[in-house]
């Protein structure tokens, strides 16, 4: 089970980060997908275990591809991916999804 697509109401755009490069944070092209949005403003530790502020949780259907470091556009408002979670229930009836934490 996943997401249900009436809770889709938003959109985002993804622009999936790959690395550094010479002049900066080198990123993929951007992909469009659906998503619900939370704008909360909460405590979340990154991937190195530092606690960092998050003012907006993306959740996207199961599949979507947003690393850390990525740059989400959502609601005409730009942020950077602290971390993201695949949530999978494992065949239980959950709704499957991938959370993406961002600044």
């Amino acid at each position: 089970m996943t997401l249900p697509a009436w809770l889709m109401r938003h959109t985002a755009v993804i622009e999936p980060f790959e690395g550094d490069g010479a002049y900066g944070a080198v990123y993929g092209d951007p992909v469009t997908a659906r998503c619900l949005v939370d704008d909360e403003r909460r405590m979340v530790r990154d991937a190195q275990g530092t606690e960092v502020v998050s003012d907006t949780t993306v959740f996207f259907p199961p599949g979507t591809v947003c690393p850390e470091g990525s740059r989400v556009t959502v609601n005409g408002r730009t942020t950077t991916v602290i971390t993201s979670f695949s949530r999978d229930g494992g065949g239980l009836p959950t709704p499957d999804h991938v959370e993406v934490v961002c600044r």
